[in-house]
C-alpha cells in the first residue's frame, strides 16, 4: 500500500509559518444559535464527564480510608477537599481564567499551543512539545472515561440486588460497543436529547443532595477549607493518596475549555456557576451527610441516596448520563484528531462528515476503532470502576499541567502581563496541579500505567510522523528543482501543449511538484493552463471566505493558488474553487484535471531515524487517507502519478 498524497508540509510551516495574508480573520460564528440553546447544549456535552463524577469520586476516596471504620473528621475532610477542588481547579482556573485564553473562540490544548506559538514565533519547540504531550495525554483520558463512567453506572444494579452482579460486566460491554457502533450515524439527532437528560440528572443530584444534608447538618462545615487541609496533612501518606482520588471530582474540567468553540464562553460559564456547580456541591454534601448518619452507606453513597423504589430508574438515568459523558469524550477525540491532522501531527485519516449543516459533526473511523479496542481492553483488564479509579486521573493531571504551562506563555507574551503578576497566578495553579499530579503518581503501579502507556504511545506516533515528514520534505526539496527554474526551462524547450487546465497539488509551491515532473517525463506534455495549488493550515480555527484563496501569476500560463483553511476546518478544494469562480476566475472543476503525486515509501539506513522509527513512519504513511477523499476532489477528475521514495 502506498501513500497517495500531496507532499506533506512540515509542522513548522503548518502551524506557525507567517501567512502571506496581512491578517486571516476568523470565519463566521460557529454557534449562531441563541444563548439559552447554547447553554442547554453545553449541559449535555461539556459537563457530561464532570457531572458523572459523583458516581464514584466520594465512594472511592472513602474506600481508601474506611479500614478503621468511618471517622467523622475524615468524611468531612474528604468532602471539603472535593468541594474546594471544584472551586479552585474548575471555577477559578478554568471558568474564570483559562476560558479567557481563546484562539478566535476555540479552546483546548492544541488551540492554546497554536496561540502560544503565535506569541513566541516559529522557533518555539518547547511549546510544540508541550502541545503534543497534552494531546497525547488526552487520548489516554478519552479511553478511560467511557470505561469508568459506564461501569460505575451499571454497578448501581449491585446496590439494587446482588443477583445482578454477574451481568454488570456484560451489560457494560454491550452498552459500550453499541455506543461506538452508533458513531458512524452521527450525533446530531441524539445530541438534541443530551441537554434535557443532563438537566434532569443535575436537578436530581441537587434534590437528593439537599434532602440528605439534614441527615447530618454538620457536613456543612466542609465549606471550611481548613478542615480539608487538616485532613490532608494530618493523615500522612494516606491523606496524600486520598488527594489523588479526590481529583476524580474534576477530571472533566478540561472539557470546559476544549468545548468552548462549540458553545461559547458565556453559556458555559453561566451553566457552570448557576446550575452544575451548585448541583455537584449539594450532592457531595448529601453523600457525606448520608455516610455520617449511616456508616454502612459508605459502600455506595451515591445510589443509596435514592429511595429503594426509585433505585432502578435512578440507575437507568445515571447510565444515560454516563453514555452522554462518554459520547462527549469520543466527539472530543474526533475533533482533536482532526486538529492534529491539520496541524501535521498525524497522517491524513479518513474523516466523514455526519451533518450537512454542522461542520463539527464528524466521524473518524480509525480513531473510533482504536478507542473501542482500548476501552474494551480496560474493561476486561480492570473489571470494576473501583479498580479503574486507580488508572483514572493521572493522564488528566498531565494535561492540566501542560495547559497551565502553556497559559504562562500566553499571558506573558500575548496579554502582556508583567512577571510580578504572571508568576504568582500561574505559580498558584501549577502548585495545585503538581500536588494532584504527585498524588496520582502513587497510583502508577496500581493502574496508572495504563493511561501513561497510551499517552506515551500517542506521543511516539505524533513525534515519528512529524520527524519523518520533515525528513521527507527536506529530501524532496533536495531532489527537486525550483518551480521558477522549471518554468524558464519550459519556455525554452516548448513541449507539446494540450487543451484544458491541470491542477498540481503541492506542499511547497517553491518546488516543482513531483506529479508535474512525472507528467513531463512520461507523457511529455503540458496543459494550456497549469495551476500550482498549495493548501495552508492557519494557526486559527477558521478562515473567512474572503480570505480563503490567493492567486498569483507565475507566467503567462502558470498560476499559483494558495488555499487557506483553519485547523478546525476540513480542506474542501471544490468549495474553495467555487468561491474563486464567484470572484471572477474561470475555474470549472468538472473540466479540470487534478494531478496528485503518489509515493511508495521505503525505509533507508541513512534516513536519520532509528530503524524502528523508519518502519513506524512507513506504517503510518500507509494508513493515510486517499488525498482525493481528504480534499473532497471528484475522483473522476484525478490522475495519480507515482514513484518509490526512500526516506
Amino acid at each position: 500500500m502506498s501513500q497517495d498524497a500531496l507532499e506533506e508540509p512540515s509542522i513548522e510551516s503548518a502551524v506557525s509559518a507567517p501567512s502571506t495574508l496581512p491578517q486571516v480573520p476568523a470565519g463566521p460564528d460557529p454557534h449562531p444559535e441563541g444563548f439559552w440553546t447554547m447553554m442547554l447544549g453545553s449541559m449535555g456535552v461539556v459537563f457530561g464527564d464532570i457531572g458523572t463524577s459523583p458516581l464514584y469520586a466520594l465512594k472511592t476516596a472513602l474506600d481508601h480510608m474506611k479500614a478503621d471504620g468511618v471517622v467523622e473528621s475524615e468524611v468531612i475532610g474528604v468532602v471539603s477537599l472535593l468541594i474546594w477542588a471544584l472551586f479552585i481547579t474548575v471555577t477559578l482556573k478554568y471558568v474564570a481564567f483559562l476560558m479567557r485564553a481563546d484562539n478566535k473562540g476555540e479552546g483546548g490544548t492544541l488551540s492554546l499551543m497554536a496561540l502560544a506559538r503565535k506569541s513566541l514565533g516559529r522557533g518555539s519547540k518547547l511549546i510544540f512539545v508541550l502541545g503534543v504531550a497534552g494531546a497525547a495525554l488526552f487520548s489516554g483520558d478519552a479511553i478511560i472515561t467511557p470505561a469508568i463512567s459506564v461501569l460505575s453506572a451499571v454497578e448501581g444494579l449491585n446496590t439494587a440486588s446482588p443477583a445482578f452482579q454477574p451481568y454488570v460486566l456484560p451489560i457494560a460491554v454491550v452498552i459500550l460497543v453499541s455506543l461506538f457502533v452508533a458513531q458512524s450515524n452521527g450525533t446530531a439527532r441524539v445530541a438534541s436529547f443530551f441537554g434535557p437528560v443532563m438537566v434532569v440528572f443535575f436537578g436530581l443530584l441537587s434534590v437528593l443532595g439537599v434532602a440528605h444534608i439534614s441527615d447530618a447538618p454538620r457536613i456543612l462545615t466542609a465549606f471550611n477549607p481548613l478542615l480539608g487541609l487538616s485532613f490532608l496533612f494530618g493523615h500522612g501518606a494516606a491523606g496524600f493518596v486520598t488527594l489523588g482520588l479526590v481529583f476524580l471530582a474534576v477530571t472533566g474540567a478540561e472539557a470546559l475549555y476544549a468545548d468552548m468553540g462549540h458553545f461559547g464562553r458565556k453559556p458555559i460559564q453561566i451553566a457552570w456557576l448557576c446550575f452544575v456547580l451548585p448541583a455537584l456541591v449539594c450532592n457531595y454534601l448529601g453523600q457525606g451527610a448520608l455516610v455520617l448518619n449511616d456508616p454502612e452507606a459508605v459502600k455506595d453513597p451515591f445510589y443509596l441516596m435514592a429511595p429503594q423504589w426509585a433505585l432502578i430508574p435512578f440507575v437507568l438515568l445515571a447510565t444515560a448520563a454516563t453514555v452522554i459523558a462518554s459520547q462527549a469524550v469520543i466527539t472530543g477525540a474526533f475533533s482533536l484528531s482532526r486538529q492534529a491532522i491539520q496541524l501535521g501531527l498525524l497522517p491524513r485519516l479518513e474523516i466523514q462528515h455526519t451533518s450537512a449543516s454542522t461542520e463539527g459533526q464528524i466521524y473518524v473511523p480509525r480513531v473510533n476503532r482504536m478507542l473501542l479496542i482500548g476501552v474494551l481492553l480496560l474493561v476486561f483488564l480492570f473489571r470494576s470502576s473501583d479498580n479503574l479509579a486507580n488508572a483514572y486521573g493521572i493522564a488528566v493531571t498531565g494535561t492540566m499541567l501542560v495547559t497551565t504551562s502553556l497559559a504562562f506563555f500566553v499571558v506573558r507574551n500575548s496579554w502582556g502581563w508583567p512577571l510580578r503578576v504572571a508568576l504568582p497566578v500561574i505559580g498558584f495553579f501549577l502548585a495545585v496541579d503538581l500536588a494532584f499530579m504527585a498524588a496520582n503518581l502513587v497510583k502508577v503501579f496500581e493502574g496508572g500505567w495504563a493511561p501513561l502507556t497510551m499517552g506515551a504511545l500517542a506521543m511516539v506516533i505524533m513525534w515519528t510522523w512529524v520527524r519523518g515528514s520533515d525528513l521527507l520534505r527536506k529530501k524532496t526539496q533536495r531532489d527537486s528543482i525550483p518551480t521558477a527554474d522549471l518554468i524558464r526551462l519550459l519556455e525554452k524547450s516548448r513541449p507539446q501543449r494540450v487543451a484544458g487546465t491541470a491542477v498540481f497539488l503541492t506542499g511547497d509551491p517553491q518546488v516543482a511538484p513531483s506529479a508535474l515532473m512525472h507528467n513531463l517525463k512520461h507523457n511529455k506534455v503540458v496543459h494550456e493552463n497549469v495551476v500550482i495549488m498549495n493548501i495552508v493550515t492557519e494557526s486559527i480555527p477558521r478562515v473567512s471566505e474572503a480570505c480563503r484563496f490567493e492567486i498569483g501569476k507565475l507566467s503567462g500560463d502558470f498560476l499559483q493558488v494558495t488555499l487557506h483553511f483553519g485547523y478546525m476546518e476540513s480542506p474542501r478544494v471544490p468549495a474553495a474553487m467555487a468561491l474563486m469562480r464567484k470572484a471572477g476566475y474561470k475555474f470549472d472543476i468538472m473540466t479540470t484535471s487534478f494531478f496528485l503525486g503518489k509515493r511508495t515509501l521505503k525505509t533507508s539506513p541513512a534516513s536519520g531515524m532509528p530503524v524502528w522509527q523508519d518502519k513506524l513512519f512507513v506504517t503510518l504513511a500507509k494508513q493515510s487517507a486517499n488525498a482525493t477523499d481528504f480534499f473532497s476532489i471528484p475522483s473522476d477528475r484525478v490522475i495519480e502519478l507515482g514513484a518509490q521514495v526512500t526516506i
